[in-house]
């Protein structure tokens, strides 16, 4: 969907992004960000950057994305909704779905189909459904499954970014990672950042580290083959548990990324994608403010790797 508008005679030089984040109040300054970057905010026609000043008189044309099917490797998918009010969604997220659009991927996503819920929406629990449109507090990335959380309106997302931010949800992981973990439980307390030569991977070898802490138990082990895993990380940087696990060594199966390809096939197993799960999400509800947790069982895919460590004799 196409809009166009021109900044009034009244408004003072600031950032694009600062801008369209107080004109556009339920969408986050990182999703505004993300569209600018793919050109599908503009300004004078031009493809300019998030921290383009705009002046007045300059005209803004926005290409949001439309609503639509979620689509994951060529199937049309349902969402998945665990729990839904006038304020937020609760969705349990399919691995393989890409949350934002990107450059490769404009329809199809997460984005796109929460679009189209919200259109369809006619319950009257949530009033003006076809205006809503989602806010999103955190994301997965594409090969992760699990629970996340979406907000409604723009005091919604507000109220739940806040938690996001001060690391005050309960966010609990379950994952399957290769070799054997130095102990049953732990803190890892690893800084990360954009990685110096690959900019699309973190790691310790930045320029601009971050503070990054995760805790981890052992829930099984597989012999020297692999370990059943839960994480809970305290703080909320890019990869960071990926990035975490296999600086001891035990990347996540199925992360070539990080594990190369030694980790995407196990003992005969093959792995079809990250085993990775995002098993509980708890918060404080933007309205109520009472605590509630919502969770989601293993996913077929990591169920079946995980049944089949399970009575591999060979351990």
């Amino acid at each position: 969907m196409i809009t166009e508008f021109v900044v009034t005679a009244g408004e003072t030089r600031k950032r694009l992004d600062q801008f369209l984040v107080h004109r556009e109040r339920e969408m986050s300054r990182s999703a505004l960000q993300r569209l600018i970057e793919l050109g599908r905010i503009r300004v004078n026609a031009r493809v300019v950057k998030p921290s383009h000043n705009i002046k007045p008189g300059d005209r803004i044309t926005m290409d949001t994305p439309k609503p639509g099917p979620l689509i994951v490797d060529g199937e049309t998918l349902s969402l998945e909704v665990l729990y839904e009010d006038e304020a937020l969604v609760v969705i349990n997220k399919t691995a393989g779905a890409v949350v934002h659009p990107t450059s490769g991927n404009w329809a199809g996503t997460l984005l796109n189909a929460l679009l189209a819920h919200f259109q369809d929406a006619k319950t009257e629990s949530v009033p003006h459904a076809g205006t809503l449109r989602p806010g999103f507090v955190h994301r997965l990335d594409k090969e992760t499954s699990g629970v996340m959380v979406i907000a409604k309106t723009a005091e919604a997302h507000c109220v739940l970014a806040k938690q996001f931010e001060r690391h005050t949800m309960t966010r609990t992981y379950e994952t399957l990672v290769w070799g054997v973990l130095p102990k049953n439980s732990g803190i890892i307390d690893v800084p990360i950042g954009r990685d110096r030569q690959h900019p699309k991977q973190r790691s310790s070898n930045s320029d601009e580290v971050k503070p990054a802490v995760t805790e981890f138990q052992v829930l099984q082990s597989f012999g020297k083959v692999a370990v059943y895993v839960r994480l809970r990380p305290h703080t909320g940087r890019t990869h960071q548990l990926r990035v975490h696990l296999a600086s001891l060594g035990c990347p996540i199966l199925g992360d070539k990324t990080y594990g190369a390809q030694k980790v995407c096939r196990v003992k005969e197993i093959d792995i079809p994608r990250v085993m990775l799960h995002a098993r509980t999400l708890g918060f404080q509800h933007p309205l109520s403010g009472e605590y509630e947790e919502h969770s989601s069982e293993l996913p077929a895919d990591m169920q079946r790797v995980l049944d089949a460590l399970l009575i591999d004799p060979r351990q």
